[in-house]
């Protein structure tokens, strides 16, 4: 293994980025040199930090084709979510009580819908098919007199598959339905044009584009539609009322310089580097293993996303056994759970294989040597624990596991 190799290699960059040390050196004049409080109008501290978080909702609106005033900051995108989502329901909950979203959204989408469930608001989860894609017709035909919102999300935190935004975005459009999605796998990777793709509302998140936690942003349209929501969160009227709490000034700068280093990064081709690392992991994994199977459509794809599922390997046994890369089984934010990822189940994956997924996801800073070494590790520990496996000899040995009848003694 050659000497320059940091481990454990970070393959984990759609739970969380790095921070970019760009974006540090951005955020640290704002925690100690011009502390002020943005709100603060009558002296010189207040001027300073306001200015730069104007600047930087200037950056962050850039990024999506959005205006300055359309940026609405809040804590990250489980905030920005649930404003979205419960902000318009109950704004429009008179003209109807009906929100579409889908199965394999975050789970702050989700449990979004199931609190206006509680509320008396009704929630058609679209399904999706084997790839992880939602049917355009059965989401035309599932829009109601009554139904006042559509949340789907642009790139699945765990399989990286790539929803038809804009074909979404117009269909919504002509139905006169507030269209919501939350972009925030996608900000670091894709160009996404709100106007363009008739986006009225859509989440962003700091951490997930080498920006720091803790930090996020709404994107609200101010054109027409004019779009409105209730706030979640009362106080001193911050963010045009929709949003209260002092502004965290180094966080948001530090959101807004992510943004710029992310609209560079797409349009310079850095993009392409990271799809290319992703390409070599997955060549070589099918070059030195069989029985693997690639969770999610391989064409509407983040390029930095490989989820994969390896027969015959319990998945909890393969992490212990690639303890030297940092990935994940399921989604960071419910890998404590034992149960086989939801977005695997509702794409129709048989349990055994959702129980053997792992989710890589490359980034900026990682390189070749980093996904030669993971290589070998992974091809390695495969082969030890497949050896141990009877399925695995049965089947190498052209037995139909499905045919056989188990009976306990």
């Amino acid at each position: 293994m050659s000497s320059e190799l940091k481990l454990p290699l970070y393959f984990d960059n759609n739970a969380t980025t790095p921070c970019d040390p760009r974006v540090v050196e951005a955020m640290v004049p704002y925690l100690f040199e011009h502390f002020g409080n943005p709100a603060s109008r009558a002296h010189a501290y207040g001027w300073t930090a306001r200015e730069a978080v104007e600047i930087a909702r200037e950056q962050v609106a850039s990024l999506i084709g959005a205006s300055a005033k359309e940026i609405v900051f809040t804590s990250g995108a489980t905030e920005s979510d649930n404003l979205a989502i419960k902000g318009v329901a109950r704004y429009n909950a008179r003209k109807g009580k009906h929100i579409i979203t889908v199965a394999t959204e975050h789970k702050a989408i989700l449990d979004s819908c199931h609190a206006l469930e509680r509320e008396g608001f009704e929630v058609t989860y679209l399904e999706v098919d084997s790839e992880g894609l939602i049917s355009l017709d059965a989401l035309r035909d599932a829009i109601r007199d009554d139904t006042t919102l559509v949340s789907v999300m642009y790139a699945n935190n765990e399989i990286g598959v790539l929803q038809p935004v804009a074909e979404i975005g117009a269909i919504c459009r002509e139905k006169g339905v507030l269209f919501h999605c939350d972009a925030v796998q996608a900000l670091a990777w894709l160009p996404i044009d709100v106007k363009a793709m008739n986006i009225d509302l859509l989440s962003i998140s700091a951490h997930k584009m080498y920006g720091p936690k803790g930090i996020g942003a709404l994107y609200v349209r101010r054109g027409r539609p004019r779009v409105r929501v209730q706030p979640i969160i009362d106080g001193g009227g911050h963010e045009r009322g929709m949003r209260s709490g002092t502004l965290a000034t180094h966080q948001i700068v530090g959101l807004g310089k992510a943004a710029e280093l992310a609209e560079q990064s797409i349009k310079s081709g850095e993009v392409d580097k990271v799809r290319a690392l992703r390409d070599r992991l997955w060549d070589g994994l099918r070059a030195n293993l069989d029985e693997l199977y690639l969770n999610g459509s391989w064409e509407q794809r983040l390029p930095n996303n490989l989820n994969v599922s390896f027969a015959y390997v319990e998945g909890e046994a393969m992490m212990m056994g690639i303890k030297q890369i940092a990935c994940s089984s399921g989604s960071a934010c419910t890998s404590a759970s034992l149960e086989p990822s939801y977005v695997l189940r509702a794409m129709g994956v048989d349990v055994e294989l959702a129980h053997t997924s792992i989710r890589f996801g490359l980034g900026r800073f990682n390189t070749e040597a980093e996904v030669d070494h993971a290589l070998e590790l992974i091809t390695e520990k495969v082969r030890f624990l497949r050896e141990m496996s009877p399925l695995y000899e049965m089947v190498k040995e052209g037995i139909d596991l499905k045919s056989i009848q188990w009976t306990a003694h």
